[in-house]
Parts: structure tokens; sequence; C-alpha cells
């Protein structure tokens, strides 16, 4: 129930339910394609696993609709001391496909990231969609990027846009009008309710019947907070008039942990509702899941949902790339759910 999954792309193509991100997407050698439910499509790249290539990651972006470019970012590896001190030697990064010298790269010491002109992000499509290997290089060493799986992601993309057969698509081009290619789609607006704050009790007596309630949703061990004959330990948070918040540690792993929510009336009948048993933590009207894609912390996955006065809806689901040691944390974010988040006036 606690594996980490790798979200990347698709998206509803109808009408976006907010609390339904999608989850099915494409995964391909080095290189990973993340699609969300506005149609804006990013594919990722990495360095050869499991060699002694200096870590390195592209990052693809391309908004849906006729004509939109493609924007690229490379970022030099920083997962190490080493490696930082390493690229934080930059001063001028060059930029080759090749042997062809396709100029320089300004690289932000703080994020280890450049932005690509658009004649550098037009080569580096092009070595990858062909042949060429595109590489980067300073004082500090040299990053290569791997090509393998990237043609297939890529092609996913112009597929997932509407792309295919028209003049922009990146690997099958064609004839057909740009107008054919899928619009944006807007993103969902989420209006966040105002939340009461401060711990709850429940009545003693209460507490039996309702620990009844939350385990129709699990199967026997499958929540830890609800084992049947452990001592529960239910928080209770207040939330807004006549509701209150539920939650329990349902899982441990060996870096990452698990909270169940429920929303429950304030008095019987309790009827609780589940928001997730992934959380990590709760503050101001918003649950959120922050955990560990393994150990090292290099990659992970994220997601949050909002209280808007009625129901937690999530509002946000994404992963920080391949477990591929580019960057603390993960070298990107790879969202497949996003929203527009307001405070109610």
């Amino acid at each position: 129930m606690h594996m980490i999954l790798i979200l990347l792309a698709a998206c509803l193509a109808g009408a976006v339910r907010a609390a339904e991100p999608p989850d099915t997407g494409f995964l391909h050698k080095d290189w990973e394609l993340s699609c969300d439910n506005t149609r804006t499509c990013r594919a990722a790249g990495y360095h050869v696993e499991n060699k002694d290539d200096a870590a390195v990651s592209v990052l693809l972006t391309r908004k849906a609709g006729p004509d939109e470019p493609v924007t690229a970012q490379v970022q030099l590896g920083s997962y190490t001391e080493d490696d930082s001190a390493n690229a934080a030697k930059a001063g001028v990064t060059t930029m080759k496909v090749d042997a062809r010298p396709l100029g320089t790269v300004r690289i932000d010491p703080r994020t280890m990231t450049a932005t690509l002109s658009a004649q550098q992000t037009e080569a580096l499509i092009e070595a990858l969609t062909k042949t060429g290997t595109p590489r980067w290089s300073n004082r500090g060493g040299s990053w290569t990027l791997s090509g393998a799986g990237a043609t297939a992601v890529l092609l996913k993309m112009d597929e997932f846009q509407g792309r295919v057969g028209t003049p922009g698509a990146l690997v099958r081009k064609g004839t057909k009008a740009e107008d054919s290619v899928l619009p944006a789609l807007p993103a969902p607006v989420v209006v966040a309710a105002p939340v009461q704050k401060g711990k709850a009790s429940l009545p003693r007596d209460a507490v039996k019947p309702l620990l009844a309630e939350l385990r129709k949703g699990f199967d026997d061990g499958e929540c830890e907070g609800l084992a049947a004959g452990a001592k529960a330990e239910l928080e209770v948070e207040k939330l807004a008039p006549g509701k209150l918040l539920v939650s329990t540690q349902c899982w441990t792993g060996a870096y990452n942990a698990g909270f169940a929510y429920w929303v429950i009336n304030a008095q019987p009948p309790y009827a609780p509702v589940l928001v997730t048993d992934q959380a990590s933590g709760y503050a101001n009207g918003t649950i959120t899941a922050a955990q560990k894609g393994r150990g090292l912390g290099d990659c992970g996955s994220r997601e949050q949902w909002t209280w808007d006065g009625r129901r937690f809806v999530q509002t946000l689901a994404e992963t920080s790339g391949m477990c591929r040691l580019v960057a603390p944390g993960g070298p990107w974010n790879l969202p497949t759910l996003v929203t527009v988040v307001r405070k109610a006036k």
C-alpha cells in the first residue's frame, strides 16, 4: 500500500475533477514523461545509470496548444558535496552535441540549473531523436546526457498533445494543420475555506463505535492505528463548524510513514470520510503526503488536499523525477495534477 508510485503522464480530457488526479504514465530507459491535467507535458532525461558518468538531467517542457515552443533546462548533479564543488567550478559551461559547439549556458550556482536558448533546445531535440550525444563541460568536469528512451518518450508527448503528423511534432512531423493540436485545459480553481484551529476531544464512549466505523475501509492489519487489540491513538483536531479531523498512523517503512485522515461529524452519527492513508501531516486546512522514493532521498512524491468548506479536494500530485542521485530531494517537479488554490474572501 505504501509503495511510492511514479505518477507520470495522462490527464482528464473532459471535465477535470480535482479529486482524481491522473495516475498512468510513461517511463522508458533513461527518460520519463509527465503530463498534467492542463495538458502541459514535461519530459525528463538523465545520464546513463550505473556508470561513472557525472549525474545530469534535462527537463523539456511544452504547454498544450498550437505553435507552443519547447523550453529546456539542464541541471548538473549536486547530490553530494563533491558534486556541488565540481559544478560550482563552472565559470563558463559549454554545450556540445558530439563535436558540434552550441555556445555556453549560465549555471545558477544555487540550483545548478540553466535554461537553454531556443537554438540549443532545437539542437538538443534533434540529437535526442537521432543519434547525437549532448554534453556540457567546464573546469569542474563533464556531464553527458543519455538519449536512451528519448524518442519513445517524446513521441508519447506528441501523441498526448495531439501533435503527431503536424509541423510542430518532435518525432513524427507532417503536414496536418497546427490548429488540429489539442488545446490547453484550464487548471481547476479550488477555494480554500477558513478552518478552525486547535485540538479537540471525543467522549470516551464514542471512541469504540468510531473505531468500528473507521475500520470498515481497511482489511485486518492494513492500518496499524486501527488494529484490533491495539491501543488506538486517534488525533482529533477542530476543522469547521460541526466537523472534526481525525487521524492515526497507518503504516511505517524504512524511511516513510503514512497517516490516515478522516473528516467526521462533531456529533454522532460520525459518518467518517477518508481523505488519504498516505499523509505525512496536516496544517491550516491542507493535508500533505510527502514520501521519499528511497532512503537516499534523491527522489520522492508529493500530494496535497485542501479543505474547501465541504470536503478535502486533491490539489496537487507530483514526483521529483527518477532516483538518479542528481540532487537532494530530486531534480524537478513533475506534476500530474495542478490546481489554482485561492483563499475564500
